[in-house]
């Protein structure tokens, strides 16, 4: 059965908000926190891109994953605004997405924070200024990127489900750059940093 409205079946509570909500309490560890528009629109993109059909694209008969790079390429070389904005948004969203839950995968191939950061803070930002609707979300979803990283990163972790093999990588990323989400995710897993570095 498929729902067609945006009101969740009774007694479900929508993916969405379930997502908002974990989002609302994570966004008030940051200073000044994030609008309730903003976990909004961060609670139905995580929805939304919990579908492999939203997140994957079909080329070739085959599910691929389009890279920010070909997608920015693609917003410069559109033919009118509107297009522009759409590829940007979904360019932004997958920044997001992407940098939030899967950073390992990418910093093995020397795409690192700064990448995403780069990349959807800045279509975040043409956004802010060339949107129709939601400017003031892209707004801040540009000017705070790299603490709704962190904020989106951990509202979806699931510390209980990783394996030696995520471990070790957490543990090598924190060595490797102090990040604060991958310190936070190996003390929740009842590892101890050393006192002398810990994470920021």
């Amino acid at each position: 059965m498929q729902w067609h409205t945006q009101e969740p079946p009774r007694g479900e509570p929508s993916l969405a908000l379930y997502f908002k909500d974990q989002l609302s309490t994570y966004a008030k560890q940051i200073d000044p926190p994030p609008q309730e528009d903003t976990c909004w629109y961060l609670g139905n993109l995580l929805d939304r891109f919990g579908r492999s059909d939203a997140f994957f694209a079909f080329d070739n008969d085959a599910l691929t994953l389009r890279p920010l790079a070909l997608l920015y390429g693609d917003a410069r070389e559109a033919r009118t605004d509107s297009e522009r904005c759409l590829l940007l948004q979904q360019l932004g969203d997958m920044a997001l997405f992407i940098g939030a839950l899967f950073p390992e995968r990418y910093l093995k191939r020397g795409i690192g924070r700064d990448y995403f950061i780069g990349m959807g803070g800045g279509a975040y930002d043409y956004l802010a200024d060339n949107a129709r609707g939601n400017r003031h979300i892209y707004a801040e979803l540009a000017c705070m990127f790299g603490h709704l990283l962190e904020m989106v990163a951990n509202a979806c972790s699931r510390a209980e489900q990783l394996s030696a093999d995520d471990v070790l990588a957490l543990y090598e990323r924190w060595v490797r750059n102090r990040d604060p989400v991958a310190g936070k995710q190996l003390q929740a897993l009842g590892i101890e940093l050393p006192n002398s570095t810990q994470p920021h």
